[in-house]
């Protein structure tokens, strides 16, 4: 392998400072990047890591433009931005509707409102210098308002086997495989185990939740995968929650997670480079423990 891939991670209550030599040890193995989700707050761990890694590029993946006024995002990407020497980039996004539910928030359209808060965070006063704005997408309308007014787009969870049709809908002047200038992200879930069958089972508990999700199951029928959406559908609206795994069939479990071998999920990172995925980021799981036993797995399989 030629390069190593980025990582997912988060910053949990009682973890937080061995999340932060944790991530100093994904540096100085080489790892691509470190991406943070809104839960824990990804926000500040970039912060921290600002200061606690010195050249491995990092960011948010995703923070939530609904959870703050977008001129104090604004100040705080800005912030990050310049005292780590360039190297955060901030991932946004329209998160979904369950979340948006529990927290009471109140909505708009979703290419409006990302027009309208990535123009917010460019017309902030005060602010200084942005860090390159990656919009969190799925369908292809979102694919292509990244193309207009963002440095780069990022899925969770998206099917390798679609990446052509969707990255097909950015403009020609920025092609998603020409240099290094527009970003081009995924989130993997990642099991790497020796017991395959394990690791499957733990990736299909992983994805039930974004499987239960309206727009998750809309991307992935748009990705032809339809005869399984339609019968998680159903299980779901059936208050039938544990069936759902057992829908998941294994050509589409393969085509949007990696689990097996570590040999085998270094191929699938290949693969995911190949599929023009500049930054594939690896959202570790394991059969025996867990955060940090999955990451102790997933530095050694890229040793």
């Amino acid at each position: 392998m030629t390069q190593k891939p980025a990582v997912s991670l988060a910053a949990v209550p009682g973890r937080r400072k061995a999340t932060l030599e944790l991530a100093q040890e994904i540096e100085r193995r080489g790892f691509t990047g470190i991406y943070c989700p809104s839960f824990a707050d990804g926000l500040s761990l970039c912060l921290a890591l600002a200061f606690h890694t010195r050249e491995i590029r990092f960011g948010t993946a995703i923070a939530n433009i609904y959870t703050r006024h977008v001129n104090d995002y604004a100040q705080t990407a800005s912030f990050i931005h310049e005292v780590s020497g360039g190297r955060f980039v901030f991932g946004v996004g329209v998160s979904h509707g369950p979340a948006h539910q529990a927290l009471g928030l109140q909505v708009g359209k979703p290419l409006a409102d990302m027009r309208r808060f990535v123009e917010g965070l460019r017309t902030a006063s005060r602010a200084g210098d942005l860090p390159p704005i990656v919009l969190a997408t799925l369908r292809r309308r979102m694919v292509a308002l990244a193309g207009e007014i963002a440095a780069g787009i990022v899925w969770a969870n998206g099917a390798r086997s679609h990446m052509a049709a969707s990255l097909a809908n950015l403009p020609p002047e920025k092609p998603a495989s020409g240099g290094d200038d527009f970003f081009v992200g995924n989130l993997i879930p990642t099991c790497i185990s020796d017991d395959k069958a394990a690791a499957a089972a733990v990736m299909r508990r992983v994805l039930t939740g974004y499987a239960m999700l309206p727009n998750y199951r809309n991307y992935w029928i748009e990705a032809g995968y339809e005869e399984e959406m339609t019968a998680i559908r159903q299980a779901a609206q059936a208050g039938e929650q544990d069936r759902i795994p057992s829908l998941m069939s294994d050509r589409w479990l393969a085509d949007v997670t990696l689990f097996g071998s570590a040999a085998e999920v270094r191929e699938g990172v290949e693969a995911w480079y190949a599929a023009d995925v500049k930054t594939p980021m690896l959202v570790p799981s394991s059969t025996e423990g867990g955060q940090m036993r999955a990451y102790q797995e997933l530095l050694a399989a890229f040793e």
